[in-house]
């Protein structure tokens, strides 16, 4: 009987180059090996583009961009060091993690063509230049901003749909985080003008044959299903889209956390489990 392998299309952030994260870049490689992944994606956030675009932990820890830029030059450099290190044992994917603020469509072309990674995962955080996944009190002023939570899930995946489209990343990451703090996500999703854009996003995903990432994140946090939900999942699945686990690890407690669960639930649905690298 064959035994599905563990991969992760998205995780690695680690305490030495993300400052909500934990242990070192190297540590945190070594789990992986250890745990028998064939693959990983190392995937660190890109540098803030401004002072106001900086998490609120940034700000009170006194970080500013140009810091960030530095410590993501040394995260690249970090990164393909350990490639190099570790090549007979597991492959390392040096990769990046975007953000969609104003100013993007010019900053990332700028930070591929500087560090040269080899992929990048397409995310949201922001919606109208406010991140919304943070805190549920960050969530419900930027809902309360945009003019209510429908409006905020609507402009979420535009926004979404527009990062697709320029910059036609290898995995979009964590499809539906909008609904983080949405105890009503599950009604929220099936909502017409909610679920055409959905329609829509996949329906581009297929055509430019990317992958989704399954982020396990949620779970860890307490959610009863990763991102992407069961529903969207199902659309995606029948599109023929390539859906690939993701443990977004921010340390070594969540190194591979509910991989387990997260391949169980993909397979039970008839997923492609030869997992597709980027």
């Amino acid at each position: 009987m064959k035994t599905t392998s563990f991969v992760s299309v998205h995780g690695g952030h680690s305490g030495q180059f993300c400052h909500h994260a934990t242990d070192s870049l190297e540590e945190i490689i070594q789990l992986y090996i250890a745990k028998q992944f064939p693959w990983v994606g190392i995937t660190e956030h890109t540098p803030a583009i401004s002072e106001e675009l900086l998490y609120p932990d940034q700000k009170a820890a006194g970080l500013t961009p140009e810091f960030l830029m530095y410590r993501f030059a040394g995260y690249m450099k970090e990164c393909r060091r350990l490639q190099n290190k570790y090549s007979s044992e597991i492959k390392i994917f040096a990769a990046m993690e975007i953000e969609t603020y104003s100013g993007y469509e010019e900053f990332i072309p700028f930070l591929i063509n500087k560090f040269q990674p080899d992929y990048i995962v397409g995310s949201v955080h922001f919606v109208a230049d406010m991140g919304f996944d943070y805190s549920k009190e960050q969530y419900d002023k930027t809902v309360e901003a945009v003019g209510g939570i429908v409006p905020l899930y609507c402009q979420y995946f535009d926004k979404q749909y527009e990062m697709i489209k320029l910059l036609k990343p290898s995995v979009v990451g964590h499809f539906d985080l909008i609904r983080i703090f949405d105890p009503g996500y599950k009604e929220r999703l099936l909502l017409p003008e909610i679920m055409e854009r959905i329609e829509r996003n996949l329906q581009l995903i297929s055509e430019l044959d990317l992958i989704m990432d399954f982020n396990l994140r949620s779970l860890f946090k307490g959610a009863d299903e990763p991102y992407i939900s069961r529903i969207i999942l199902e659309m995606a699945l029948k599109l023929g889209i390539a859906i690939v686990p993701g443990d977004d690890s921010h340390g070594l407690t969540t190194v591979g956390a509910n991989m387990k669960i997260g391949v169980a639930i993909l397979e039970s649905l008839g997923c492609n489990t030869n997992w597709k690298e980027p």
